[in-house]
């Protein structure tokens, strides 16, 4: 147990080095959009490699996968209208509280997943730590930036990404500790959960805010292959 948190613990730390980048390091909001499209990138290689793949893998029902990924996106959506329909603040808010609602859906199963992996013996997935690593990054990145831009403080921005990041580390420890037994159909139904936050995550906020922080600079779409192309390098290599 203490294994897979310590590695949750490791992915998700990068959150609160990208909220401290956010507010520490001059990034322009030409490159703030380039981040943001590498980190996409990342998190569509991830999902397609390390999550929809490794779902496929490891399900006994192919019904379980559809309907995980289907109820990952359908959170996530429901989740984004509660909080504009709750948040009477700035725009900014809005949408930096949508990559966050984003990084704990995708976080959160990945973490379970994580421990569920190290019951059988198996070593932590390399390939999966860095990619949670790296596209933490910008997420906390954009995501802080709107919420500072929205009236928050920065004292309260990193409390709630270290909020996310101790549940994160949390999650890896139940998910070792209750799905000893698990089916394979359940540990996939999880991946696929997280990988349909992540994609509506990354089609409603992230790739969107990507090309409005670069004023529609076509090179975004590069940063998006190159962090394609990153991440999905690790995971062949591992």
């Amino acid at each position: 147990m203490t294994e897979a948190m310590a590695w949750s613990l490791l992915g998700a730390s990068s959150l609160l080095l990208g909220a401290l980048a956010a507010f520490f390091l001059p990034i322009g909001k030409q490159l703030l959009g380039m981040i943001m499209g590498f980190g996409a990138g990342v998190l569509i290689s991830a999902v397609a490699y390390e999550l929809v793949e490794e779902a496929v893998v490891t399900a006994a029902d192919p019904f379980a996968i559809a309907a995980g990924f289907a109820l990952g996106a359908v959170v996530f959506y429901a989740g984004t209208l509660l909080i504009s329909a709750k948040l009477s603040g700035p725009t900014g808010a809005t949408g930096g509280l949508a990559i966050v609602l984003g990084a704990v859906l995708d976080g959160i199963p990945e973490s379970v997943v994580i421990g569920a992996s190290l019951l059988t013996g198996d070593q932590a997935s390399v390939a999966v730590i860095v990619a949670v690593f790296l596209s933490n990054i910008p997420e906390a990145i954009a995501a802080s930036t709107d919420l500072a831009g929205g009236g928050w403080t920065r004292g309260r921005v990193l409390a709630l990404w270290g909020a996310v990041v101790v549940t994160s580390t949390l999650a890896a420890g139940v998910g070792y500790a209750l799905l000893d037994d698990a089916s394979g159909s359940w540990i996939a139904g999880i991946q696929a959960f997280a990988g349909g936050a992540i994609l509506t995550m990354l089609a409603d906020e992230m790739l969107p805010e990507a090309f409005e922080y670069a004023k529609r600079n076509k090179s975004v779409g590069l940063a998006v292959a190159f962090g394609f192309a990153v991440a999905a390098s690790l995971s062949f290599n591992q």
